[in-house]
């Protein structure tokens, strides 16, 4: 699909993985066009689906969720109807921020966020820990963010 884009669609995209909040006017200053082009594209990337969302990034510290935890979940056993009921009730947990289905010796990888280690404990005995089949949780405690990127290699 990414063959259908052109070079200012691409600029499109990558200037809006920046900033999601440029006017359409301050887009086009970007990508050397005029407003009414650029406000095209953009819908039109909108509704192919190379744009899914627009989201404010926030600061986890200040919103008291500094403590981020990747939760690696081995299931008891898994098949077609287990994996949909764990990905189910995942999506249902708040502290759960992303989730993947991944391959190896664990089943699932789960960002985790919460404001402290008592938090997280209570994460995993309350909500975790209660969930069908699962047989195993191994988390890794990230000291420091070395870096976050938020978009897609363009």
């Amino acid at each position: 699909m990414a063959d259908t884009l052109d070079e200012i669609d691409l600029q499109i995209l990558k200037t809006l993985q920046k900033n999601a909040k440029f006017t359409t006017k301050e887009l086009a200053e970007a990508v050397h066009l005029t407003p009414t082009p650029v406000f095209e594209r953009q819908k039109r990337l909108e509704r192919q689906g190379y744009i899914l969302r627009y989201t404010a990034v926030l600061d986890p510290e200040k919103m008291g969720q500094g403590l981020l935890v990747f939760c690696k979940v081995k299931l008891q056993q898994i098949n077609h109807e287990i994996a949909e009921a764990f990905t189910r009730r995942i999506q249902r947990i708040p502290e759960v921020t992303e989730c993947y289905n991944i391959s190896g010796s664990h089943d699932y990888l789960l960002k985790v966020r919460t404001r402290d280690m008592k938090q997280y404990q209570e994460f995993i005995l309350n909500k975790l820990g209660n969930l069908e089949n699962v047989g195993a949780i191994e988390s890794i405690f990230v000291m420091s963010e070395v870096k976050q990127s938020y978009g897609i290699n363009i």
